[in-house]
């Protein structure tokens, strides 16, 4: 059985991905500060010698890497910290792929993208606006220049269950709260189910995809529609959601493109995968609720 290590397995999509790939695989997860499973190693991918020796054990033929720092604000204002796990990370983990000839699966993100335009194709020139953009495009130009054998995989507001909050979860705790919301109506992306994204990794690595793909939701919407949908499928009161522009967001530290949405055209073309629309997506999520 071949082997594949998977970085962040801790977090939203890793915890995800292990019982996809574990399906036909020899799966070795790791992490950093959290362990969810119970043969996780701990590995900081910002250590490369240690990724080395790891590597070296384990002798993996390839490597999901979702390890990230993803929070946008937070990669604004310690950029220090976001260049070393998202861009000298990354970086790292390329080395460590080439060192023992592994493929690597390199998990990014839209915000690559400067919003300008929405439904980008995998061949759109990138620009990014924020920091956190910029690390993990550092990190997409690591992995095509340091690995042989690689696929870069592009995402979108990913959401799901986890100890860790995500768009979805905020919505959903706050009406069950009778809070009241104010969410962006300019603000546009392709919302990804982490459960459907671990799904969509899994058959990329099944196929032996290479070069980019965008795996997203299907649909792009607004951080306002999607809020409204998230309300409509939990069955909780829309009206507490207020629509805003994303320049009446004083929380927000890092600039958002206006616009990062994904065509999944080519992931549906060339690997038959057929991406889950919003509706979909948020009743498994429910479904899943209805399952733990």
């Amino acid at each position: 059985m071949r082997k594949i290590l998977v970085t962040g397995a801790g977090g939203l999509l890793g915890s995800k991905l292990i019982p996809v790939l574990s399906e036909s695989y020899d799966v070795t997860p790791t992490h950093n500060t959290r362990a969810i499973h119970s043969n996780s190693l701990k590995l900081d991918i910002d250590d490369k010698r240690a990724i080395s020796e790891v590597f070296n054990v384990i002798h993996p033929d390839m490597v999901v890497h979702a390890a990230a720092m993803t929070n946008v604000d937070r990669c604004e204002t310690n950029r220090d910290l976001a260049w070393s796990i998202n861009a000298q990370g990354t970086e790292n983990i390329a080395d460590g792929c080439a060192e023992v000839g592994a493929k690597l699966f390199y998990v990014s993100t839209d915000y690559v993208f400067d919003g300008e335009k929405g439904l980008y194709r995998e061949d759109d020139e990138v620009n990014p606006v924020n920091y956190y953009g910029l690390t993990k495009l550092k990190g997409e130009e690591f992995v095509s220049k340091i690995c042989r054998d690689y696929a870069v995989v592009r995402t979108s507001v990913v959401y799901g269950w986890h100890s860790r909050v995500t768009f979805a979860t905020w919505v959903i705790d706050s009406l069950r709260n009778r809070k009241r919301i104010c969410v962006a109506s300019d603000h546009i992306n392709s919302p990804t189910l982490a459960d459907d994204l671990a799904e969509m990794i899994g058959k990329i690595v099944e196929n032996d995809g290479s070069g980019v793909y965008h795996a997203c939701g299907s649909e792009a919407v607004s951080r306002h529609k999607f809020a409204l949908r998230i309300a409509e499928t939990f069955e909780l009161d829309k009206s507490l959601i207020d629509p805003v522009k994303t320049s009446d967001i004083k929380a927000w530290v890092a600039k958002r493109p206006r616009n990062s949405s994904l065509c999944v055209d080519k992931l549906r073309k060339d690997l038959g995968i057929e991406p889950l629309n919003v509706y979909q997506a948020l009743k498994k999520m429910k479904d899943l609720e209805l399952s733990r």
